[in-house]
């Protein structure tokens, strides 16, 4: 159903996603994660900026039979994230990369593991 090149970028966005929980639960709360200017917080932008960059890819792979799966206005706030973050490190909202971590992440996980559901069910 997707190309291998896709799953793998599915595969990564769900990595990615999984790693900042794992660090903010390192850390105690996402704040804290966040406060951390030495691990915390790079490592957290560093992963958001690199999922997304596998939307990037997915979308100039025109895999749009993925992309309209996820909600528009997290694909374009994962876009604006990562500009900031590339442009403007240090002047990224933290409350807004809080709430990204808190309430979108989990919204686009679901959909990445349901799309990763479907690829492997096919395959059955």
């Amino acid at each position: 159903m997707f190309n291998p090149e896709d799953v793998q970028k599915l595969e990564r966005i769900a990595e990615k996603i999984n790693l900042i929980n794992e660090i903010t639960n390192d850390f105690g709360s996402i704040q804290s994660a966040l406060k951390d200017k030495k691990s915390g917080k790079p490592s957290i932008m560093m992963h958001l900026l690199s999922m997304s960059e596998q939307f990037n890819r997915l979308k100039d792979n025109s895999s749009f039979d993925i992309l309209s799966k996820f909600d528009k206005e997290d694909l374009k706030g994962s876009y604006d994230i990562r500009n900031f973050i590339a442009h403007d490190y240090e002047g990224v909202n933290l409350p807004i990369i809080e709430m990204v971590i808190r309430i979108k992440l989990p919204k686009i996980k679901a959909v990445v593991d349901d799309l990763l559901d479907i690829r492997g069910n096919c395959k059955k």
